[in-house]
């Protein structure tokens, strides 16, 4: 078979078809069932040889030619590898960049002083304060007869308090003179213009159980004192108080009942 084309060949299958059908034709009156069978079953095997010999043979792969470097390749080849290079620096600049505002959008925000001192207050809305060794640099009735110095370190809290606290102050003294000499250095230091305390919040009295009468009619929510004394007879009647004394700065489990500096109170959260 292999000496015919495949055209020869098809010709001779056509024409042995040809032959069969005629052949077939004639014996169909003749034979009888089991021959007619056999006729064609030979002829379908004929027709699916055929069929196999037309169907195309499977495309081969072609494997591309390895072509030579020239110079000119070459150059295109570093450029392309530069531009690569340069693209990479450029987009690891833009990721660093886009993390770096990313970063910063998403950092914590500081709390504003106002923010802190709520925050300490548990957004208490009345406060009485003592003056000596809390909002004056004196620390007893008889140094007030001399001189009344506000603590510069505490203004600013004191006046942020004022904005959003109804604050009355209040402290023992010995003579008029005393509250003259304490109601000028509040004001110096701007507390009444800059602040929301007026002179009427500011309480004067001659005896320590007097502050602890004015604490109990005013029913604040806070109480900041200096006297151990006055805020162990005062844990009954006030939800919070702090206990400012600069020599043992910790806590005690008495109604938030805290001994610290009036700084360290409202230092950052």
């Amino acid at each position: 078979m292999g000496d015919y084309s495949k055209d020869d060949f098809l010709q001779l299958v056509k024409r042995f078809g040809a032959f069969l059908t005629v052949k077939i034709s004639n014996l169909l009156h003749t034979l009888d069932s089991r021959s007619v069978g056999a006729i064609a079953g030979l002829a379908v095997a004929i027709v699916f040889t055929w069929r196999v010999w037309r169907s195309p043979s499977a495309p081969q792969r072609r494997i591309p030619k390895r072509q030579g470097a020239t110079p000119s390749s070459s150059g295109v080849s570093n450029h392309s590898s530069a531009n690569a290079a340069t693209s990479g620096v450029i987009s690891t600049s833009e990721d660093s960049n886009a993390q770096n505002v990313i970063d910063e959008f998403f950092q914590p925000v500081k709390p504003t002083l106002g923010q802190i001192v709520r925050q300490r207050l548990s957004e208490g809305r009345k406060v009485t304060c003592r003056l000596l060794g809390v909002i004056l640099e004196e620390t007893s009735p008889e140094e007030l007869q001399q001189q009344a110095t506000v603590r510069s370190s505490v203004l600013e809290v004191l006046l942020e308090i004022t904005k959003f606290c109804d604050l009355y102050l209040m402290e023992r003294v010995l003579d008029d003179e005393s509250e003259k000499k304490v109601l000028l250095a509040l004001e110096n230091a701007g507390v009444f213009t800059s602040g929301g305390l007026v002179k009427d919040k500011v309480l004067f009295c001659s005896t320590e159980n007097g502050r602890t009468s004015f604490v109990r009619q005013l029913e604040p929510d806070w109480h900041i004192d200096t006297n151990p004394e006055i805020t162990f007879q005062l844990a009954r009647f006030i939800k919070y108080q702090l206990h400012v004394s600069p020599t043992k700065p910790e806590r005690t489990a008495i109604n938030v009942f805290n001994s610290i500096t009036f700084e360290q109170f409202f230092g950052n959260v």
